[in-house]
């Protein structure tokens, strides 16, 4: 494997494609990006996509990357990812000019091309090498007596039935200078579609306050954060990579002010301790000596409201159940 030390950095800012409007998720399709955010950020995500030759199983999943929305401002605050609205991007280019869609389509036949004869050239050196092995080679006199039946002229001009030569190699059409080009997918839309370039106005995602308050608290210790749904909670909280470690917390977020049913408190701290973890619950804590809390900072998670929210104190408490 390589060290974090000699992954190379991408290109920053990178840009987080948005595909949905109502529910919005946010992908990234980029594997070297994928792995460097991995090592050197922490941040998981969930692959979404299915594996090409395994696609009916889901359990080891592929690209893309689908991100937590608190991992997406994250990045978006600290500079080093922004937002882009893939429907806008895909949509402005398909009224790009028709010469810029023309090139396009010969950079995807041209690519077409060149598949078909990379696979004609393997094809006709495998046919080489198995005529090699059984001691014929292709121009001699006795492959051309061979016929497509598998019968064999003998002197007389009677036809003996041949059960070991084998039938002469179809000539291929591939064989010509211009084979048939694939029909290749394209895994990328640039071109046509122009690179995305950061905006000069930069749109935060909008968060939970008091998620997105724990998530970045924990983060900033070090831990690896994914979706805790397994465990009825918001976060795993991994004191490493999780393809390393298994989670120590099951953490949910709650404002200061919020009542907390004791039952749940019990269940949570029953169920950590079933599964060998921690039940990790916190929030923001109030400050009495400046009066009123503002009620922004927790509830709507906006720009200029997070910005204040870095200033608060993130208070958190691990209940364990011991039993009687």
């Amino acid at each position: 494997m390589i060290a974090s030390e000699q992954l190379p950095a991408p290109d920053l800012p990178f840009p987080i494609f948005q595909i949905c409007q109502r529910v919005k998720r946010y992908l990234l399709y980029d594997i070297n990006l994928v792995t460097w955010l991995r090592r050197t950020h922490n941040i998981l995500g969930v692959f979404l996509g299915s594996l090409p030759q395994s696609p009916q199983q889901n359990l080891f999943l592929g690209l893309p990357l689908e991100l937590q929305t608190e991992e997406v401002r994250l990045l978006v605050e600290n500079g080093l990812a922004f937002v882009v609205d893939d429907f806008e991007i895909h949509k402005n280019a398909l009224q790009s000019p028709p010469s810029r869609l023309a090139e396009y389509k010969a950079n995807v036949h041209k690519d077409g091309l060149a598949t078909a004869r990379a696979v004609e050239k393997q094809r006709l050196q495998r046919t080489q090498e198995a005529l090699q092995r059984c001691g014929v080679r292709q121009s001699t006199p006795e492959v051309d007596r061979v016929t497509s039946s598998g019968l064999r002229h003998d002197h007389e001009g009677d036809q003996v039935e041949s059960l070991f030569n084998s039938p002469e190699p179809r000539r291929s059409r591939q064989g010509s200078a211009n084979p048939v080009p694939y029909s290749c997918t394209p895994t990328t839309s640039f071109p046509p579609v122009l690179p995305p370039y950061p905006q000069s106005t930069t749109q935060f995602p909008e968060v939970n306050g008091p998620s997105y308050a724990l998530f970045k608290h924990l983060h900033s210790l070090g831990y690896f954060l994914s979706p805790g749904l397994r465990f009825g909670c918001q976060f795993s909280v991994y004191p490493g990579d999780p393809l390393r470690f298994h989670s120590h917390f099951l953490a949910i977020s709650a404002e200061w002010d919020e009542e907390v049913d004791l039952l749940d408190i019990v269940g949570g701290g029953r169920l950590g301790t079933g599964v060998k973890k921690g039940w990790l619950i916190g929030g923001i804590e109030e400050k009495h000596d400046s009066g009123e809390q503002d009620e922004s900072v927790l509830q709507d998670g906006e720009g200029r409201a997070h910005e204040r929210t870095t200033e608060l104190k993130v208070r958190t408490f691990c209940i364990e159940w011991g039993g009687m």
